[in-house]
């Protein structure tokens, strides 16, 4: 049809439609017969195929359970033992702080024993011949009878061990409320003063003398573990002897004297303050149980279990019905680690030989074993998973230990659902051959209908467009197709004519569609022009503003022939920003004969840091020149003015801030930066933390009830190295940071040298360590030497 008429042709052999049908029709009957009967045939053959396919895919699938159930339970079990070690490592901290500061030691100590003297007050037992508190105490704490005087009194240096420990009564119940279940925590003392103090309150002591014969006579540590506190002792000297990179060490499990179950210890050693010895340890227990419950409720299919071992093959944790199928004995070694009691159950005696020659050195994957039951052999499949390794304990020095668990599973009931399924594909398979016959049949009776239909509205079409296309070749571009069917054909005419119509436009209007788009192109290439150019002068606006923030801020350091007005002192600086400006501050400010030297580091870097370390150096100069002397008030001072101008111009930065004030007497230390650096004349090298001494200026508006001073003793020779952590924290190009030790080292190398030197030294040290790396923070370096 062309033109709204309709041309009607009788159908001829040679005409289209015949062909249509002859070449269509055929084909498709055609397809429909091979096709039909091939699918019938393969229908048959997938059927078989498909049940191989399922069997594999089900046992892959039943393989793959097992394994990621394994590790899931792995998961939960490595859970418990880090929260266990979390919990401990958390009283260690707290216990090894102490150690570490003698003076606030004492102060705990003598408050606790003032406000709980239970936990310091002793009773002698004179059938025990040993000391130990009341009860009604947070804790118990037994002194052995030769660590008593001969009044049975502890020595003084156990009597301060009894006071500084009680802090345990402090942070022990929290811990044991809380986080992973514990049975008990506590602090025992070193060898030569081995008291044991123990949360919650027991019969301690009573229950030793009942259990462990001769253990008051005895030195604790050789008595109980034997061989573990010289294990410590050389990792204090060297740590890289530690088995596994951690200091906390577990024991084999054990029967706990005072409760009478099944338990696990978890040891964390003390050091000494110089980190050279042992000052003893922070430990707790866990019992069996806890690790057996999530062992035990492992249930794989209708009978399958999991079971926990040691890496010798002692099984730690089991239920009853995987203890009898996998053959295990229970015994009860009385010879044990020292005085204590083990738990022996080992899959290396068990009765099955499969079990007894299970490879427990490495992880295998699945295994397929044959274990004995009613006098039969019954397939089995196991997975053995190694838990993360750790520190053990059992007798002498501490060794290495990843214990081990397992799943084991019958393979009948993981090869039950392969039966089911096959059943239910032969049940499919059936239905399809019976639906596929009726399929074949209804389709042979409608393509024939189909194509005798089709033939006859396509190819009308289809003659319609032909005619059309003609007329459009030879330029007539108004023919147009009549529309008079929805379906492909018609689309077909519909988009004929939208062509037809978008050729004659084109045809007519394209010299003026050229025209419009040059124009179009021409206005926005000047658009792109102009922002360019805007662009370029915002860039020379914004570098010229940095330039001139960093001039300012260079202008207002100290210049070098101030620092060369000081006769008793040498100093000497080094400041390098991240960025064009930065956000570390110096400064040294004379006052008369008084000298106050500040170093400090806002956060961040940047154009906003730079503005604030600015603010810090104006307000210094200020309150120096207005004659405040006083350390404390000039810190709180500098805040009160530094917190209002925060506020007013909304900038989301502070600082940490430290001066050291020095009247040519006394060098007086104040505010909270970064540890101060003194090498002595001698050699020796000091460190001192300022977290103390401080708060992070612009914090608070009142910060004088956190500001301290300390006195450092500086004579000649002596030298002081004041730093940002830009210095320590800076990186090489494997991540490694340059460090507080290296500065020190580095510091101790140069001490003979000039102030001058030995900051010069010590930057091209640093900058060689960076290399190639990018600096992201702010370096400043201040050495001041005692002529």
């Amino acid at each position: 049809m062309m033109d709204g008429r309709s041309s009607k042709r009788p159908t001829r052999l040679g005409s289209f439609r015949a062909k249509f049908i002859l070449v269509v029709g055929g084909a498709v009957l055609f397809d429909l017969l091979v096709s039909g009967g091939l699918a019938l045939w393969n229908v048959q053959r997938l059927s078989r195929d498909a049940t191989l396919e399922v069997g594999q895919g089900l046992e892959a699938a039943s393989q793959e359970y097992i394994r990621t159930y394994a590790d899931s339970t792995a998961a939960q079990v490595s859970l418990l033992l880090r929260q266990v070690h979390s919990d401990v490592g958390t009283l260690a901290g707290v216990l090894q702080a102490q150690i570490d500061d003698p003076e606030r030691n004492s102060d705990v100590g003598a408050a606790i024993a003032r406000t709980s003297p239970g936990s310091v007050s002793l009773v002698y037992d004179e059938k025990g011949k040993w000391s130990q508190n009341l009860p009604g105490s947070a804790s118990v704490v037994s002194v052995w009878g030769y660590l008593l005087g001969p009044d049975h009194r502890p020595k003084p240096d156990i009597q301060r061990d009894l006071e500084t420990s009680a802090v345990l009564d402090i942070v022990a119940p929290s811990l044991l409320q809380h986080g992973a279940s514990k049975l008990q925590m506590y602090y025992i003392g070193p060898k030569e003063r081995p008291i044991f103090r123990t949360a919650p309150y027991t019969d301690q002591a009573q229950t030793f003398d009942r259990l462990y014969s001769g253990h008051n006579e005895a030195d604790f540590w050789d008595f109980f573990f034997p061989g573990l506190y010289e294990s410590w002792q050389s990792w204090a000297k060297d740590a890289k002897t530690r088995p596994v990179a951690d200091d906390i060490t577990q024991t084999a499990p054990y029967t706990d004297a005072i409760t009478g179950k099944l338990i696990v210890s978890f040891f964390h050693p003390l050091w000494t303050a110089d980190r050279q010895d042992v000052a003893g340890t922070a430990g707790a227990d866990i019992t069996l149980d806890q690790l057996a419950q999530i062992v035990e409720n492992v249930k794989v299919a209708q009978s399958g279990f999991g079971f926990l071992a040691m890496s010798d093959g002692n099984v730690v944790a089991i239920n009853s019905t995987g203890e009898k199928t996998l053959g295990l004995r229970s015994a009860s070694d009385a010879s044990g680690a020292g005085a204590l009691t083990g738990l022996e159950r080992s899959l290396k005696g068990s009765s099955q030989p499969a079990i007894a020659k299970l490879a427990l050195d490495r992880e295998q994957g699945i295994q397929h074993l044959l274990l004995q039951q009613d006098g039969n052999e019954v397939p089995y499949i196991a997975i053995v998973k190694k838990l993360p390794a750790t520190n053990l304990w059992v007798s002498g020095p501490a060794r290495q230990e990843a214990m081990l668990l397992g799943v084991v599973v019958p393979e009948r009931e993981i090869q039950a659902s392969l039966y089911a399924a096959q059943a239910k594909i032969s049940e499919a398979t059936n239905r399809i051959v019976l639906y596929q016959i009726l399929a074949i049949l209804m389709s042979l009776l409608i393509v024939t209908i189909a194509v005798f239909a089709a033939s006859k509205r396509i190819t009308s079409g289809i003659s319609a467009l032909a005619g059309a296309a003609k007329r459009i070749q030879a330029k007539d571009y108004s023919v147009r197709v009549a529309i008079t069917s929805r379906d492909e054909v018609g689309e077909a005419g519909e988009a004929f004519n939208r062509m037809a119509e978008e050729i004659s436009y084109h045809t007519e209007n394209l010299e003026q569609l050229v025209e419009e788009r040059t124009a179009q192109i021409e206005d926005a290439k000047e658009e792109i022009s102009t922002l360019n150019a805007q662009l370029q002068r915002e860039n020379r606006r914004l570098g010229t503003e940095l330039a001139v923030a960093e001039r300012i801020q260079l202008m207002v350091l100290p210049l070098h022939q101030e620092l060369e007005e000081f006769q008793a002192l040498e100093i000497a600086a080094y400041m390098r920003p991240a960025e064009e400006v930065g956000g570390d501050y110096y400064d040294v400010l004379k006052s008369g004969n008084r000298l106050k030297i500040g170093i400090g580091d806002v956060t961040g870097h940047g154009l906003e840091s730079g503005v604030l370390m600015l603010m810090v150096q104006s307000v210094a100069r200020a309150l120096q020149e207005a004659g405040n002397t006083d350390a404390v008030k000039f810190l709180t001072d500098l805040n009160s003015a530094l917190f209002k101008n925060i506020v007013r111009t909304k900038i989301d930065k502070h600082l940490t801030l430290a001066f050291l004030d020095y009247d040519g007497k006394e060098m007086i230390l104040s505010g909270q930066h970064e540890e101060v650096v003194v090498v002595r004349a001698n050699g020796k090298v000091e460190r001192i933390d300022t977290m103390d001494l401080g708060i992070p200026i612009g914090l608070e508006a009142d910060i004088s009830a956190f500001i301290k001073t300390r006195e450092i003793a500086f004579e000649k020779g002596d030298l002081i190295l004041l730093h940002t952590d830009g210095v320590t924290e800076a990186e090489n190009d494997a991540g490694e940071l340059f460090g507080i030790e290296r500065l020190c080292r580095e510091a101790l190398r140069m001490k003979d040298q000039s102030a001058e030197k030995v900051v010069s030294g010590i930057v091209a040290t640093l900058m060689l360590f960076i290399g190639s790396q990018k600096i992201y923070d702010d370096i400043t370096l201040l050495a001041v030497r005692h002529r």
